[in-house]
């Protein structure tokens, strides 16, 4: 009898874990997969191995190089981490479509991805836009994040942290 009771118990728990897994696959994609995009976007550009024009500015100081991109996946990191679809963020984007562009936008504080804005045309990307802000009693920062296939991607970055000069980062890459 204890037997039958342990195998029931088992099973029981061994089926919860499988719907677990279901409904968490189900609720992945709710928004836009921006990391599932860019896992794309660094499998391909791996292929392709462009050149990319890279400029760096810190509070307007330039320095550009040409460059071969070695490792794609770090390269585009920043933008792969933006990915909204969080478990703890379902729900908490508003979604407006705007001719062929969505915008996911959230106003929760506790959110630093505060935009999301892809215009494509099915399946096809043409240009990304995020908007990220970090706020606590020490820190605040606001990035900006512009990607365009094959084309462009930019980052700026404002930084602000108590007692410092604030700092303004861009770090632009131009394929080629």
């Amino acid at each position: 009898m204890i037997k039958k009771i342990y195998i029931l118990i088992f099973i029981v728990s061994l089926a919860s874990c499988i719907q677990e897994k279901d409904s968490k696959t189900n609720n992945r994609n709710l928004y836009f997969d921006l990391q599932g995009y860019f896992e794309k976007e660094v499998a391909r550009l791996q292929k392709l191995n462009p050149t990319l024009g890279k400029t760096v500015s810190v509070n307007g100081v330039n320095e550009s190089k040409k460059v071969k991109v070695a490792d794609w996946k770090k390269e585009l990191a920043i933008f792969a981490n933006a990915d909204i679809n969080k478990a703890s963020w379902q729900g908490s984007f508003n979604i407006t479509k705007v001719g062929g562009a969505v915008v996911y936008s959230s106003n929760n504080k506790k959110i630093p991805v505060k935009k999301l804005y892809v215009v494509g045309q099915g399946a096809k990307v043409r240009e990304i836009e995020i908007i990220i802000a970090n706020k606590n009693i020490l820190f605040q920062s606001n990035d900006t994040l512009y990607y365009y296939p094959d084309s462009l991607y930019l980052i700026k970055k404002q930084q602000k942290i108590r007692l410092l000069n604030e700092k303004k980062y861009t770090i632009s890459g131009k394929f080629k």
